[in-house]
């Protein structure tokens, strides 16, 4: 896909991001985002919840197009739902200038960072004995370097860059050995003093 074909990135607004910021609409808009589409039905299972909550907050995300019900599939009883395809950023400069604005940032971006550590440490803890074949193709590394902020955001593009390329190649790719795979790239400055306020 060419730069000129890729769908830009949705910068949620306020309305979205206050859609998003409850626990287990967090838990749902991944769910669907690394899964593909699920019921309601399905959903409860995966979370633990009533298939009547997990409804409930299926259509509050779909009120803001976060998700949408997958047309042609699915009964009056039992609709199926998707997350649309392109990505979305979390972050919205506009909301940034005030402190509401930044609180339903963080609590979404909070329960979104806690969904993605839960599954590394479940990962850590599980996944070697539960995934024996996939141990060699794992990749967890830590690394620091002294770069300007010029070289961070020029880093942090071509990581993008090849997480959007393996994505929109595999996205749709079926099979007995195809398994979801999370892809993380952490890359942010360290305090300047070496302190964490």
């Amino acid at each position: 896909m060419t730069e000129q074909n890729r769908p830009r990135e949705r910068v949620l607004d306020a309305g979205a991001l206050r859609a998003l910021a409850h626990p287990l609409r967090v838990r749902l808009f991944d769910l669907l985002s690394q899964y593909g589409a699920q019921t309601a039905s399905g959903l409860a299972t995966l979370t633990g919840e009533s298939t009547g909550a997990t409804s409930y907050h299926l259509r509050a995300l779909a009120r803001h197009d976060l998700i949408r019900e997958v047309e042609g599939r699915g009964t009056a009883r039992e609709r199926w739902w998707e997350r649309p395809v392109g990505a979305i950023t979390l972050t919205n400069p506009e909301l940034a200038e005030t402190p509401a604005g930044r609180a339903v940032q963080e609590a979404v971006a909070s329960e979104t960072l806690t969904l993605r550590q839960q599954q590394l440490m479940r990962f850590v803890r599980d996944g070697w004995e539960e995934a024996p074949d996939w141990r060699d193709a794992t990749l967890i590394a830590t690394a620091s370097a002294r770069l300007t902020s010029a070289q961070m955001a020029d880093l942090s593009a071509r990581l993008q860059a090849v997480i959007d390329e393996t994505t929109e190649r595999y996205r749709d790719q079926t099979g007995d050995d195809v398994r979801v795979v999370t892809m993380r790239a952490d890359v942010f400055p360290l305090p300047a003093d070496g302190v964490a306020s």
